[in-house]
């Protein structure tokens, strides 16, 4: 049988999702949990592998187990034993061909930027101090529903078949001291939300302008987009799926 784990965490102490050898990881820690609360050895599938000091807000993981759970259960075990830092909101039983992976439909982040020092935001969200022009980038985030090939924003040496993803909204909100990027697609490349946040700052700074980005986007290449701002701004807040992968 398999099942869903619906979670969100804080991951400043966690070196990204993925399970690694020589550090601690959201994944190592749910499936070390899992398996002591199953009694047998659980992997765990993740929607996607987060950096190091990327944060979940929501995020999905399957498991499969030959026993019947009872879910709720599961969930209040999981949480009495996980750290303070990694929360489980939900488990579902899903169809046995479900993939938290390759099944979402939809992707969602968002980047949170200060305007002010604040002791409280450190690993929150990231520190800029210079003013920023955010109806230009806001007006600059909507051409990127314009194209689909985002190379110029993903990661060199990134093992990927295409390029090709298709964003639904981009968008800045101003909240006084606090400015939050929200972008939805159908998939994200390696390193592409915060490269394409360093991206719209300078062009918020007007050290780019709108003509300026489309012929980074065009060019496909990495080196000609802006620099990456730093993970810990970065919140995976919703992933989507059909819902007939659900009982």
């Amino acid at each position: 049988m398999r099942y869903f784990l619906e979670l969100s965490y804080n991951g400043t102490s966690y070196h990204g999702w993925q399970r690694q050898p020589n550090a601690l990881s959201i994944q190592e820690v749910l499936e070390e949990s899992l398996s002591t609360i199953l009694r047998n050895r659980i992997d765990i599938v993740g929607a996607g592998r987060t950096d190091a000091g990327v944060h979940a807000q929501q995020i999905m993981a399957h498991f499969d187990c030959t026993n019947g759970l009872d879910t709720e259960q599961l969930r209040y075990k999981l949480n009495s034993i996980l750290p303070a830092d990694i929360a489980i909101r939900k488990v579902y039983m899903v169809n046995n061909d479900a993939h938290a992976r390759f099944d979402a439909t939809s992707r969602s982040y968002e980047y949170h930027v200060t305007l002010v020092k604040d002791p409280f935001a450190i690993h929150k969200s990231y520190y800029y101090k210079k003013k920023l022009d955010v109806t230009l980038m806001n007006e600059a985030a909507k051409l990127l529903l314009n194209y689909s090939n985002f190379k110029c924003f993903s990661k060199s040496k990134t093992d990927v078949k295409t390029y090709n993803c298709t964003i639904t909204n981009a968008v800045w909100e101003n909240n006084g001291d606090q400015l939050i990027f929200k972008i939805s697609a159908n998939r994200f490349l390696r390193n592409m939300v915060r490269a394409i946040v360093g991206t719209l700052i300078e062009v918020g700074e007007h050290k780019l302008n709108k003509e300026g980005l489309v012929a980074i986007i065009k060019s496909e290449d990495r080196s000609k987009a802006g620099f990456s701002v730093p993970a810990h701004g970065l919140y995976l807040t919703a992933v989507d799926y059909p819902k007939e992968i659900l009982y």
